[in-house]
């Protein structure tokens, strides 16, 4: 239910035209919007008597043409209230409660022909969006936007979580500083040097008064992505856009917006996580049907090429052309890991625990010299090596009731994927691949452009669009980060666009700690394939010379966890199946834990420290926990009074060993049953970058 009111303000100059103030629906956050005297749009935002923003200026540079930053007057004021829920394809809740208070300014510019532009604000008890809107208009129909210059001024040294405000990756592990300490110089680039206080979003805050302060976007559509610039004396950020090969940011046509700009905000840690906020933000699926997007785990041939055990590329000649090649008199290097035989291996193991797929990475001819030479054409996605049989492995899995996943790995020659996405669409129909794994690894072309730019960002969009169209799951890496736009494209299931657990096998690897930032961080705006579920810690095993000193920095029993606190609809057993044969009462878990979800408790969380999350399963009285921590140990007490009372449940619980801990003995677990009921309390003993994972199934009386 949505309730209107308007007040036409032209002409009228006075104070009550220039400040406007809007409490959130209960009463928790307070926006109060105004115009200085030189006709600056600002805006600030308290929590109860707390402040969370200063007062932050609006505007916009527009390229060739006077900046919407002042001078400006409010010709129109418009606010509503907002208040229904609705149920999401997947995801972590059953139902979601959107219930805000809007208000919509038309600022206008008389020295400029009386040029407008409209800034709406949603005010939630959780949070706040806001974004700039362009109607129709003379004089503003084609324009350039160069630069935003939004801010958000903070009122005090917050620490704060970040990466480097690199335009073509967020695969950096996380540092935590003050924000006065915010220096990305001494951070090796993975793609692009960043400015040394330029960082990305999603931001965490964190107060010494007890905030939680979460910036980030929504709804990125048709523009760049906005990193941050930190004023390391004021404590301000200012909007940074991802430029484009111009050195533009947007090219826009009215009538059109921007994504909204998103603050969530509590005293509690727990309630940033459980925020949809970000979802709420976005428009729902044009979808007609969407029975056919399907929530699943899978296994595939991926970690072994990561480990070194084996090869994407068939052969080790280089500097081969994908027309004309004759593969079949080209000699297999012997350690191509995409082979027929292999993948059945695979299809068998997925068959026998229940999972649904089966992902094949460098099936398909180009892999021999594909990274890093900003090619046009490497890859065709229909083409497979000559010991990678289509045919037969499509009826194999399909008499096993398993599917394969389709791997689409681009180089980031996106312009090549586009002419040939309609063929390799048709060609994953006709042989029964509903989903796909896209990549966009190395530099992208049309060069110039910028992962996180606007022609990038229309790209992956088009990517969901036509997947959609096709009835095709989509799941991309190397990709923008996400903004919620898994609501409007739910078969988009998941992305990377983050530091994944690929890099513990050919890296320094990635902290302990680092899966307790990512929840606060990159998850903020939708799933992630992490790829959790390593059993094989210590990488030595798999290829004792190049992987020496290796290992995932983590304890198995907190490989399990991840399955609970790093949220994902399609959620990869990640090792190799002979790593679960040897541990298959560990692996009980991942054949059991849910991947769609009815409801969702954030018990305990402190960014950068631990998690705990319980989730109820999807049409099913079963819950499923999971606790991990950074380097240090601890002891998690847990409440379980979010189960049904009455009902009784046996818990298996999956827990660090005695003796365990990430690096010295990763591999010590245990597994105990008890029943447990709501008035249940367990203690869990969580390792130094450990954790526990527990199914919680009711006991049906026989």
């Amino acid at each position: 239910m949505k309730r209107f009111f308007s007040l036409l303000l032209v002409g009228f100059v006075g104070v009550a035209a220039q400040a406007q103030t809007v409490h959130s629906p209960g009463n928790k956050l307070t926006l109060r919007f105004q115009l200085s005297p030189s006709g600056e749009p600002t805006y600030q935002l308290q929590f109860g008597a707390r402040p969370v923003l200063k007062p932050s200026r609006l505007g916009m540079l527009l390229q060739g043409q006077p900046a919407l930053d002042k001078g400006l007057t409010i010709a129109r004021v418009d606010s509503s209230q907002h208040d229904d829920t609705w149920a999401p394809v997947w995801g972590e809740v059953k139902q979601i409660r959107n219930r805000y208070k809007e208000l919509a300014l038309t600022l206008q510019q008389p020295a400029n022909n009386g040029r407008r532009v409209v800034v709406r604000f949603r005010l939630y008890d959780d949070g706040m969006g806001f974004r700039y809107e362009f109607p129709q208009q003379p004089g503003l129909t084609y324009f350039v936007v160069q630069e935003e210059k939004t801010e958000f001024n903070l009122p005090a040294n917050h620490k704060a979580f970040w990466i480097p405000g690199d335009y073509d990756s967020n695969e950096y592990t996380y540092s935590h500083t003050r924000l006065s300490e915010v220096n990305t110089t001494p951070i090796e680039p993975i793609q692009l040097k960043s400015a040394a206080q330029r960082i990305q979003t999603p931001l965490m805050l964190t107060s010494d008064d007890g905030l939680y302060v979460n910036i980030h976007e929504a709804a990125l559509v048709n523009y760049p992505a906005m990193m941050l610039n930190v004023d390391t004396k004021s404590f301000g950020l200012t909007s940074q856009l991802v430029p484009s090969a111009t050195g533009a940011a947007a090219y826009l046509q009215a009538p059109e917006h921007t994504p909204w700009r998103t603050i969530v905000v509590s005293d509690k840690a727990p309630e940033v996580l459980a925020s949809k906020l970000i979802l709420n933000l976005n428009e729902p699926t044009a979808f007609a049907t969407t029975d056919w997007i399907k929530p699943q785990k899978f296994v595939g041939v991926w970690w072994e090429m990561h480990v070194n055990k084996a090869s994407w590329n068939y052969a080790d000649t280089s500097n081969i052309k994908l027309a004309g090649t004759d593969w079949s008199k080209l000699k297999s290097n012997g350690r191509h890991g995409a082979n027929t035989a292999n993948v059945k291996r695979y299809i068998d193991f997925a068959a026998k625990h229940g999972l649904a797929s089966v992902l094949v990475e460098g099936w398909n001819v180009g892999w021999e010299d594909w990274a890093n030479n900003w090619k046009e054409e490497v890859f065709d996605f229909v083409t497979p090596y000559p010991d990678f049989n289509v045919p037969e492995l499509q009826a194999y899995a399909a008499g096993k009731g398993v599917k394969l996943m389709m791997h689409h790995e681009t180089s980031s020659s996106v312009t090549n994927y586009e002419r040939r996405q309609d063929a390799a669409y048709r060609f994953m129909k006709q042989y029964g691949y509903d989903a796909v794994k896209t990549g966009y690894v190395g530099r992208i072309i049309p060069r110039g452009e910028h992962h996180d730019g606007q022609w990038m960002v229309n790209h992956y969009n088009r990517t969901a669009q036509k997947t959609g169209e096709n009835q095709i799951m989509v799941d991309m890496h190397e990709s923008v980060r996400p903004t919620g736009l898994h609501r409007t494209y739910p078969n988009w299931l998941a992305s990377e666009a983050a530091r994944g657990n690929e890099f513990n096998a050919w890296s320094t690897g990635n902290p302990p700690e680092h899966e307790t930032i990512l929840p606060f961080t990159r998850l903020m705006g939708g799933p992630m394939d992490y790829t959790p579920g390593i059993f094989q810690i210590k990488l030595e095993g798999w290829n004792p010379e190049r992987n020496k000193g290796r290992q995932v920095h983590t304890t198995l029993a907190k490989q399990l966890a991840l399955y609970v606190t790093m949220y994902s609809p399609v959620q990869m057993a990640a090792d190799l199946p002979e790593a679960y044969e040897k541990h298959l009462d560990a692996f009980q878990f991942i054949k059991d834990v849910a991947v769609d979800w009815d409801d969702t408790r954030i018990l305990l969380a402190e960014p950068g420290d631990y998690i705990t999350t319980a989730r109820k399963a999807k049409g099913k009285e079963e819950w499923y926990l999971g606790s991990i921590t950074d380097e240090n140990a601890r002891t998690q007490t847990v409440k379980l009074d979010f189960l049904t009372p009455g009902t009784t449940y046996e818990a298996t619980i999956y827990a660090d060993g005695k003796g365990a801990s990430w690096d010295r003995n990763p591999q010590a677990y245990q597994i105990r049953k008890q029943k447990v009921n709501s008035k249940t309390t367990l203690k869990l003993q969580l390792a130094a970058g450990g954790g526990a994972a527990v199914s919680m199934k009711p006991i049906r009386n026989k």
